[in-house]
């Protein structure tokens, strides 16, 4: 299904990020390498946590994938976020969803003044150029 863009709203509910997972399971199985899949799954749930925790109204999935990266992305109605990775105790519980995502992910980033956040996942080849970064 490569070239295919999928869309999906998500609850408001705890369950919405093993949903996400799911979706993107179903959408990519076959396409997409089992490692890179899980990673996927792993990093959208964390952005949908956020979302359900920090945003408000809809939550949408939104995934692309093409011949040079898997692009994911969250989109809520929140009124934006500052982008910052927290640092947390060792005993802390939480807060560490972003950190995740930019240990595990391409590149990530948000579109400026929304809740509107999206990661990528390069394929194997050539890196890419700054023409394909969605946040442009």
């Amino acid at each position: 299904m490569t070239g295919e863009t999928f869309e999906k709203d998500l609850p408001r509910t705890r369950g919405a990020p093993a949903l996400a997972r799911r979706s993107l399971g179903r959408w990519f199985a076959g396409d997409v390498e089992h490692d890179e899949l899980r990673t996927a799954e792993l990093l959208v749930s964390e952005l949908v946590t956020n979302a359900v925790m920090h945003g408000r109204g809809t939550i949408t999935l939104r995934a692309h994938l093409d011949e040079d990266r898997l692009l994911v992305e969250v989109i809520d109605e929140g009124g934006g976020f500052e982008r910052t990775v927290r640092r947390s105790d060792f005993d802390s519980v939480g807060g560490r969803g972003l950190a995740i995502v930019e240990a595990e992910a391409s590149r990530w980033g948000i579109h400026e003044g929304t809740t509107h956040v999206w990661f990528e996942l390069e394929r194997p080849g050539p890196r890419l150029g700054p023409e394909k970064n969605p946040a442009d």
